[in-house]
């Protein structure tokens, strides 16, 4: 399975109301393990960004001025995620974005008619509910660091809840070996361990300590018949 972690920042909040999308970020897993493919790309929304969102990700129009058009990466966007199940928090609102984006241009795509869609919101109200199902709050319930957050972006934000995606739906199973990558390192906010790591000392049982052992099994032998210990030994 190929799955698109996805995230965007835009200019507002309601797309019906002209607002548009200056940043996606999206990681790609295959098979619940990143692989280390991601898209990026900040976009000149031909319209001022609200205040109110600029306080929330920190993206000006002045940086925004000479970044590509929406239209410009229309293609490359679609391409990467064509044929993928999205995993997006808050499903409805990015995409409502990326529909009404794609709907300025010919040909007309709708995002569901090409991909998946897994909404990691509903998926937490459903696991906890009545508690808090922010990205913030599973950060903080499933110990994924997002301590680099102190504004949202689109990157940034697919990346963290990639880790949280993992742990809210079955543990951390993105781990890649290292005869599966080579050098280890890290992606995605999870450790590798090196292969060159010392070795975990294997702590032995003397002979002295065996013997002791063996007499105590006698005891409780005789006062409660055989043992398991002494049935799996044999």
């Amino acid at each position: 399975m190929r799955q698109i972690v996805l995230d965007t920042e835009t200019t507002g909040i309601d797309p019906n109301a002209g607002h548009r999308i200056i940043e996606i970020g999206c990681v790609e897993m295959i098979e619940r393990k990143l692989t280390g493919r991601h898209y990026h790309v900040y976009i000149n929304p031909e319209r001022e960004v609200d205040a109110e969102a600029i306080s929330v990700h920190g993206i000006t129009n002045e940086f925004l001025a000479d970044k590509p058009k929406f239209a410009e990466v229309a293609d490359e966007f679609f391409e990467f995620i064509k044929g993928a199940e999205l995993v997006i928090h808050n499903a409805a609102f990015d995409i409502g974005f990326m529909d009404a984006e794609f709907a300025r241009l010919k040909p007309v795509r709708k995002t569901a008619d090409h991909c998946g869609v897994l909404d990691t919101l509903a998926v937490a109200r459903e696991k906890h509910p009545g508690q808090k199902n922010n990205l913030d709050a599973l950060c903080k319930r499933y110990g994924v660091d997002n301590s680099n957050r102190e504004l949202h972006g689109a990157l940034l934000d697919a990346e963290i809840l990639a880790d949280v995606f993992l742990l809210l739906t079955g543990g951390q199973t993105a781990l890649v070996l290292d005869d599966e990558e080579e050098g280890g390192g890290e992606a995605g906010g999870i450790r590798r361990l090196s292969a060159s790591r010392p070795q975990l000392a294997v702590p032995r049982a003397s002979d002295e300590e065996l013997e002791a052992h063996d007499e105590l099994l006698e005891v409780i032998a005789k006062a409660a018949g055989e043992t398991l210990w002494s049935k799996l030994s044999h």
